[in-house]
């Protein structure tokens, strides 16, 4: 099949190095569907594509999921961040979501609009924590983690995560990832998550572990944690 103008720009920043390393990162996918192009030059060529969308053919490219290779996923997931309406962003980012099949473009997409729209990100999010699709759980979660620790925090949230339960790996480690910066930017109230041991078994160590693991809690907290793993 005959590589498209984007396909093309991107195998000429291809570095083979790159793409074994992303490769191992990634085992979900195939080899074979990774070019192997570092991030920064992925941001680079987003805005630039965002910036000049008929050159590029921005419009075909949204419409053409699902994408053959990683790296249009991640230019996919880049360009939806710079949108600036959030009707706009929210109706891109939702036709692109099922098509996420592995974490590291999951945990990419972070539109500074949503943060502006907060309470209709919201209700999404819990919308979506509660899917069968292990990427769109997870995104869930990060949506909780990216917009809803610091100012927009509400104590019930803890309960709605630690509330999901899950088989899938990606999710798991996700929900560890979200309770761990709970215990770093909300201590008082997630540490009672904690205590009463209301995350799988699993969870609960490897939040434990990721906090402790983290340079925003404090080695009291640290130590404390630890007394409170699941034997």
């Amino acid at each position: 099949m005959k590589m498209t103008k984007i396909q093309k720009i991107l195998f000429e920043l291809q570095d083979n190095k790159y793409r074994e390393f992303q490769s191992s990162l990634t085992p979900t996918l195939e080899a074979k569907s990774i070019i192997g192009v570092r991030v920064p030059k992925l941001r680079a060529l987003a805005k630039e594509m965002f910036a000049n969308k008929k050159q590029y053919g921005v419009e075909k490219f949204f419409s053409s999921l699902p994408h053959k290779y990683l790296e249009e996923n991640f230019l996919h997931s880049f360009m939806i961040e710079q949108i600036k309406d959030y009707d706009e962003c929210i109706e891109r980012f939702l036709e692109f979501l099922p098509f996420i099949d592995n974490w590291a473009v999951c945990d990419t997409c972070h539109p500074k609009v949503f943060r502006k729209n907060s309470a209709k990100v919201l209700l999404l999010a819990r919308e979506w924590i509660r899917s069968e699709s292990t990427y769109t759980v997870r995104y869930g979660i990060d949506v909780f983690m990216t917009y809803f620790l610091d100012e927009n925090f509400l104590p019930e949230h803890l309960e709605t995560i630690a509330s999901i339960r899950s088989g899938e790996y990606y999710v798991n480690m996700m929900q560890a990832w979200y309770f761990a910066t709970a215990l770093a930017k909300q201590w008082d109230d997630a540490v009672k998550i904690i205590e009463d041991k209301k995350l799988s078994p699993w969870v609960h160590n490897k939040s434990i572990q990721k906090a402790k693991e983290s340079f925003r809690v404090t080695q009291e907290h640290k130590d404390y944690l630890v007394k409170l793993r699941i034997k």
